[in-house]
């Protein structure tokens, strides 16, 4: 390791990426005006941006390889923030079993408006924990939906298909890819430390 932090290398792996994108412009010009003919005024282009490329992906995957060898992930923390996020991104979901129960929807967003607001005020103003499932639970106005509460905050209920498709992405788009260099990886793979 270099030393340097994981976020600021993900940071040099963004730009380089960037980088990388903007490399694509110069060739698609050459090709606009050429339209493939037999010019040489691409020539010079070509040494530096091919090279260049095939430089920078270089480095970016020994960036993204490095910062992948060193990663410990902490389910907890994620855990964490996910919660203190939850409850803002359920606001949705809160109001449609409202509405189901029979509230009025107009009067349960003001409600629910409110009481983020002042929800988010704690967390943004003070520093502390998000409580605005806790502010519901309070809120009699909210009894319908208090039993609820649990099953319409899940977090599982906020992610759609992804799981899914990024097992169907991996089989059908990456592994196939991977699998002709497969033999010449080192043996030791790089270790995920959850």
């Amino acid at each position: 390791s270099s030393g340097i932090n994981a976020e600021s290398q993900s940071e040099r792996c963004c730009s380089l990426a960037r980088h990388l994108m903007g490399l694509t412009a110069s060739p698609a010009h050459t090709h606009a005006n050429q339209w493939f003919e037999r010019t040489l005024d691409d020539s010079a282009n070509r040494r530096i941006v091919i090279a260049e490329a095939f430089l920078t992906a270089d480095i970016l995957l020994n960036t993204a390889q490095n910062i992948m060898q060193g990663m410990v992930v902490y389910p907890k923390v994620i855990e964490k923030h996910i919660l203190e996020e939850l409850p803002f991104m359920a606001t949705e979901n809160l109001l449609m079993s409202m509405v189901k129960s029979g509230a009025d929807r107009q009067e349960c967003h003001e409600k629910l408006r409110v009481l983020s607001v002042e929800a988010g005020k704690q967390v943004k103003e003070f520093g502390k924990s998000n409580d605005m499932l806790e502010r519901i639970r309070g809120d009699d106005y909210f009894t319908p939906i208090h039993k609820l509460l649990s099953d319409i905050v899940n977090p599982s209920n906020f992610i759609g298909r992804a799981p899914q498709q990024v097992s169907k992405f991996i089989k059908e788009e990456v592994m196939p890819e991977i699998e002709p260099y497969r033999h010449s990886f080192d043996k030791e793979a790089p270790k995920l430390n959850v």
